[in-house]
């Protein structure tokens, strides 16, 4: 059974418990969506791809179902310039996607990783420094390596060279490149927040120091001055 697979059902298990919950609540996103979303891409996986040309198809669960998820958090995103962010986000992943096919061994036996593993690093972490985020990164990370397997699929000469848009390997890849995208998002995130939080709780505790402290000074200055009356 494919990684993707055995990922997206994981993920539905944490949702389904509301485990999620916050992460889907910042992506503007609820739990039977998403469940719908996930649920349509395991099944989708597993039909028929679609022929889009003689040497050119598309999976569903793998492609078209990532594609209409995108497109609808972008139509469902509040501000203007975040649905412009996520596409511009998403072109740069699928660029830097792409030129990273191109660089890596022709074998890849050679290499530590899985290229496709690769690939969903390169993703996720380019989604995440565009795409700034929840939504955005996410977006971001699987239309990322979609817009680089379709860049791939073409070419140079602009000639499709016979694959499946979203099939096999490509599948692992987005699913995991958008995992990669939230993630990083969150944890960056939680963390920004707690040295915040800190720094705030520092500035309260030295400004309520500093109150104890004129507070003294003014009652010893209230005392030295009623002992000057009495003298």
């Amino acid at each position: 059974m494919p990684f993707g697979i055995i990922l997206l059902v994981a993920i539905g298990v944490l949702i389904y418990f509301g485990v999620l919950h916050r992460v889907l609540d910042r992506m503007k996103l609820n739990d039977k969506t998403a469940l719908l979303f996930l649920a349509m891409m395991v099944v989708g996986f597993f039909l028929p791809a679609i022929p889009l040309s003689r040497s050119l198809s598309i999976n569903i669960g793998g492609g078209i179902v990532p594609i209409v998820l995108a497109v609808y958090l972008i139509v469902t995103a509040d501000e203007a310039a975040e649905k412009i962010r996520s596409i511009i986000a998403s072109i740069i992943s699928g660029i830097a996607v792409f030129f990273t096919g191109r660089l890596l061994p022709a074998e890849p036996e050679v290499m530590i990783i899985d290229p496709l593993f690769a690939f969903a690093i390169i993703a996720g972490v380019v989604a995440y420094i565009f795409g700034r985020s929840r939504r955005g990164a996410f977006i971001a990370g699987i239309l990322g390596i979609l817009i680089g397997d379709l860049l791939y699929a073409f070419g140079v000469a602009g000639r499709p060279i016979g694959t499946v848009i979203g099939g096999a390997g490509v599948f692992d890849a987005t699913v995991i490149s958008g995992v990669i995208a939230v993630l990083l998002c969150e944890i960056v995130g939680e963390t920004r927040e707690r040295l915040q939080g800190g720094t705030a709780k520092a500035d309260l505790s030295a400004r309520k120091e500093n109150k104890v402290s004129n507070i003294e000074v003014k009652e010893n200055n209230s005392l030295r001055g009623d002992e000057k009356d009495e003298t």
